[in-house]
């Protein structure tokens, strides 16, 4: 839709046919000029369509606006097409977020009743809920979580009217999420792998009996709204708090988290807005001199587009919306020796961009009609009133703009391409687990995952032996995913998997690499054999997985082979990330604090860990293990009121130490204090003897630094007395 004639980008696109090559130009022209202060009135859909700027051949076509849906947030569709659709009804209804924890939100489900794209009929399908952050479908049940519950739901309508009659709960989680909402998990995926992740803490969950079970993680990426997955299963997150677009893509959170330094281009975390960007919550170091914002601040949503009526180089790339900026970024994810690297394809420019002020695009899907979807909330606020609040950079632009007057809006959009008919949607809930075996190989990722997901719920063991014959004959798609439903039916045998180590297809050697760690981990030589002949194999992801999937046993002669193929390729970054995480050994106590604290945020977790092993290497020679004190030499920190109570008493503590009777007690030292170390030290020390031994609040690096610079320039002991001086 840009009309302005300047060239600035020419990217060829080609298809495969039979007999010829379909050629797409992907034109990206100049940038239309900076509209710097816009009206924040209400635009129709059809006004507001006409206000946002793709490459030329694409256009936007309305799918639902209000009043058939209000505030959506997220989308998700059935195996039959039908849209479920969370709204939001209670977020930021004012500048102070009043009434924001009422359960006055719902999810609706639309149709199409004429599969011409656009939604025809809405149903409120669940109601009065709070802000639901969790839709994923199963076959006709919707599983679903809401803010602040920890609880897992499965809601499904049993008479054929959309309103959902059955709701049973599937995970029970009574401790309350009590952090602010836009840092809380959302967005759960069923992935290729059919385990179900979240878009945050180290956990995932398995659909088994009927029931959620839930499996700790090492170390997942801190993401939040948003989750996506690539068409061999690796989650891409976003994190709009770190104002990072795009993190936890190098590997599979399975084996943790791992970042890397030049994961994208230089400039990528640069966004081009084509309208003034007043309403940011970071502030004028946010803005460039012609007012856009100059950085992801809010990006969410993600997804990897994995369809097929889009131009063929659209496949595999990642799309991030940018709220605040009122745009859309494309990536282009790029393999550089087994790194991924994300790249921007246009020059300065993003693939869409709005100068509509209402415009707040928060989700992306793949359809199953093949084309891209966006969920636009379309409102006039879009940070929630943590940072709304008075004395805030924001409250006095919100005001001044009237940005809270717009609410209560909506709509969900999809975009095509004008040389590409979008597919009808295929009903798949009633077709036999036979009938969708063809799905597997499907064009269209939204239909393999889909349907290998339908026949793993449908337990139909009878097309198992089909399963194991496509497993090696198949398309090369078709082959992976024919492995991962295998896997969900309980059906990967030994021979299965030693054949799919030597599939001539890199990403079908990748999935088998994964399954065989269940064979590897009990030691089964014919499986370790195959993936030491492995060693030497051309594509250099395989090479990762496979330094990825020897750490299920650990032994010596499966060190020396990560050591043998790490010496193999001495200048390749991830291979000598990955092999000596292989290698390394962790104790067994910090796995049990890992998944002790699995519902923390990464941030103090991590604290939790770090501060086990400062605390043994200084602080347990005189306090005990466990703790407990040692009598004569120093106090118990359990149940010590100077630990669990004020963390500002503990803080000082710890920076200056303590002299005299403790608790009518005297010993027969000092309590050396630690201000030499820095604040992040002192912070995982407090934090675990705090969370360990106490059950008390953690304690931040920041916090440690507000105390360290109130009593700057006392150089003696602290005493009891002077502790509670002014207690």
């Amino acid at each position: 839709m840009y009309h302005l004639a300047t060239f600035c980008l020419v990217a060829l696109i080609f298809s495969s046919c039979k007999k010829e090559k379909k050629v797409y130009a992907d034109v990206i022209y100049t940038k239309p000029a900076i509209v710097k202060d816009p009206p924040i009135d209400f635009l129709s859909p059809e006004e507001s369509i006409k206000t946002m700027h793709l490459p030329e051949g694409y256009r936007v076509e309305l799918v639902a606006s209000e009043p058939m849906i209000n505030e959506p947030v997220a989308i998700e569709w059935d195996g039959n097409g039908k849209m479920y659709v969370a709204e939001m009804l209670t977020y930021m209804q004012d500048v102070d977020g009043t009434n924001q924890q009422k359960p006055w939100s719902r999810i609706s489900v639309l149709e199409d009743l004429d599969n011409d794209g656009k939604m025809d009929k809405s149903t409120v399908f669940i109601d009065s809920i709070i802000l639901p952050r969790i839709i994923m479908p199963l076959d006709d049940r919707l599983i679903v979580g809401e803010t602040y519950n920890r609880h897992i739901w499965s809601y499904r309508d049993t008479d054929g009217d959309n309103v959902a009659d059955e709701k049973i709960k599937l995970l029970d989680a009574p401790k309350r999420d009590n952090s602010n909402l836009e840092h809380q998990s959302a967005s759960m995926l069923w992935g290729i792998d059919n385990w179900l992740y979240l878009s945050k803490n180290s956990i995932r969950y398995r659909f088994t009996r009927g029931k959620i079970e839930a499996d700790t993680l090492q170390d997942a990426p801190n993401g939040q709204w948003g989750l996506t997955q690539d068409e061999i299963g690796q989650l891409y997150y976003s994190s709009a708090g770190g104002e990072v677009p795009a993190l936890g893509y190098q590997q599979h959170p399975y084996y943790g988290t791992l970042e890397l330094e030049g994961k994208w281009e230089e400039g990528f975390e640069q966004v081009w807005p084509i309208t003034g960007t007043p309403d940011v919550q970071g502030g004028l170091k946010r803005l460039r001199e012609d007012g856009t914002l100059n950085h992801f601040t809010a990006s969410c949503g993600q997804a990897i587009y994995l369809g097929d009526k889009l131009p063929p180089n659209l496949y595999g790339d990642l799309f991030i919306p940018e709220p605040v900026g009122r745009l859309i970024r494309r990536a282009k994810v790029e393999n550089i020796n087994g790194k991924k690297v994300l790249k921007n394809p246009y020059e300065q420019t993003e693939f869409l961009a709005s100068t509509d002020m209402n415009f707040r695009p928060v989700d992306t899907k793949t359809g199953p009609d093949g084309c891209l979807y966006i969920v636009d909330m379309y409102r006039g606020i879009i940070q929630e009133g943590n940072w709304t609040r008075k004395g805030s950079f924001l409250r006095p632009v919100i005001e001044e703009k009237g940005l809270d007057k717009n609410i209560g809006k909506g709509r969900i959009y999809r975009i095509v391409h004008d040389e590409i008919k979008p597919s009808k949607v295929e009903n798949l809930l009633d077709k036999s687990a036979k009938s969708l075996l063809p799905y597997l190989g499907h064009a269209n990722g939204w239909y393999r995952l889909n349907a290998q997901k339908l026949i793993i719920l449908k337990k139909d063991t009878s097309v198992i032996p089909k399963l194991q014959s496509m497993a090696s004959k198949g398309k090369p798609l078709e082959r992976l995913h024919a492995l991962w439903t295998l896997e969900g039916l309980d059906a990967i045998n030994e021979s299965t998997v030693l054949k799919a180590l030597k599939d001539e297809d890199a990403r079908v050697k990748q999935a088998a690499l994964r399954l065989s760690e269940a064979f590897h981990a009990k030691g089964n030589a014919a499986i370790f054999s195959a993936l030491a002949s492995m060693k030497t194999d051309t594509d250099i992801n395989v090479i990762v997985q496979l330094l990825l999937s020897l750490r299920a046993n650990k032994t010596p002669e499966v060190k020396s082979l990560i050591k043998e193929i790490m010496a193999a390729h001495p200048n390749n970054e991830v291979v000598k990330v990955t092999g000596e995480e292989g290698i390394k050994e962790v104790p067994p106590v910090i796995e049990q604090l890992k998944k002790k604290y699995v519902l923390e945020n990464s941030h103090v977790r991590k604290n939790i860990i770090e501060g086990y092993k400062n605390y043994n290497s200084i602080c347990a020679a005189c306090h005990g293990k466990n703790g407990e004190g040692i009598d004569g030499l120093a106090p118990a920190l359990v149940g010590s009121p100077r630990v669990k109570g004020n963390k500002d008493i503990t803080t000082k503590i710890i920076l200056n130490g303590l002299t005299g009777p403790i608790d009518g007690k005297t010993y027969s030292g000092v309590m050396v204090g630690m201000k030499h170390q820095d604040n992040d030290w002192l912070a995982s020390v407090l934090t675990y003897v705090r969370k360990e031994f106490n059950n008390a609040s953690p304690v931040g690096g920041w916090q440690v630094q507000q105390i360290r610079s109130q009593i700057k320039n006392k150089e003696d002991y602290f005493t009891i007395k002077e502790l509670y001086k002014n207690k």
